[in-house]
């Protein structure tokens, strides 16, 4: 870590962060192989959410045949299914982060309590007005898409994928899907922080200027239907029922996950589970730096990379004086 450090920070890792070393030159075999195998093993978001997406398969999903029709009983069985699992995910996230203080100050990035009250909020607190719009209207849009695409399955209207006629492609479908997250993540946010987008959809989810679990999925209804639209891809490229389950759990679970304001969670004071990435905490608390991920470094080649740096941090103010100035 640099001896000089930003400020205002309880917690940083390494510096300066590291993009994916599948876009360095030359290409580093070795780096490459431990970027993926960081990413999926051995536990990992990834992975664990593979887990769930394979339970919910196979005890928690009807078979394609019932799902030809819009029927009420398994279109609430998908929604209170996803109700549970953000609970779950959510619920338990925050309990252990923030209502016990499982693991106190340490890997937290912000040293700032969670805001109890604002105006800003809906219903009028921070955890309130998080909790209304990712259960209220989040989970209510993941159920629309994951329920029209299993019904464009079961009906034939797009290409079924089976391990048994292409287990290349049926795996590889798998691994693309945090790849295509990065590709579509920034692009899509790029555009909410133009004014218009911005003051009128994008800025609900910029209310978190110090983020905790439910802040993930708390946007505007507009921005959750565009984030979570990412799943019609496979109308092209085809899909199984799984593949369906872990891209929509993907999207909407990590979410929560990265957004928990600490880096890892700790047990017996080891970090055992990656979260949250300073990359992402610092684009709520600068706003116009690091708009995508570290997968694809499309902030390095648009100018706005920002890596946790002093001079990183020189350059971003730079940047916001120039966005405002026009």
């Amino acid at each position: 870590m640099s001896e000089e450090q930003l400020k205002g920070w309880n917690h940083l890792p390494e510096v300066p962060l590291k993009t994916s070393p599948f876009f360095i030159w030359p290409l580093n075999p070795v780096e490459m192989a431990k970027w993926v195998w960081n990413s999926w093993f051995l536990i990992t978001e990834k992975l664990i959410i593979l887990g769930i997406a394979v339970l919910c398969y196979i005890w928690l999903l009807p078979p394609l045949e019932a799902m030809q029709s819009f029927e009420l009983g398994w279109i609430v069985q998908i929604y209170a299914r996803n109700i549970v699992l953000t609970l779950l995910v959510a619920g338990s996230l925050h309990l252990w982060f923030y209502t016990y203080s499982a693991q106190g100050q340490k890997l937290k990035f912000d040293p700032r309590p969670l805001m109890v009250n604002g105006k800003q909020f809906t219903l009028g607190g921070q955890v309130r007005d998080n909790m209304f719009w990712t259960l209220g209207t989040g989970v209510l849009i993941w159920t629309v898409f994951e329920v029209i695409m299993l019904w464009a399955l079961a009906n034939g209207h797009m290409r079924l994928i089976t391990f048994e006629a292409n287990p290349v492609w049926f795996v590889a479908i798998f691994l693309l899907i945090p790849i295509w997250e990065s590709f579509y993540f920034y692009v899509i946010h790029r555009a909410l922080h133009f004014p218009f987008l911005y003051k009128h959809v994008h800025s609900l989810h910029h209310r978190n200027v110090n983020v905790g679990p439910w802040s993930g999925m708390s946007m505007h209804p507009v921005e959750q239907f565009i984030f979570l639209g990412s799943v019609f891809v496979h109308l092209l490229v085809g899909a199984h029922p799984l593949h369906i389950l872990f891209h929509l759990q993907y999207y909407f679970l990590t979410a929560i996950t990265t957004h928990t304001g600490f880096q890892g969670l700790l047990v017996n004071d080891k970090s055992r589970l990656a979260l949250g990435t300073f990359h992402h905490q610092m684009h709520h608390r600068y706003f116009e730096c690091n708009y995508g991920s570290l997968e694809i470094p499309w902030d390095k080649w648009f100018g706005s990379f920002h890596d946790g740096t002093v001079k990183a941090n020189e350059r971003m103010q730079e940047r916001r004086k120039r966005i405002m100035g026009r």
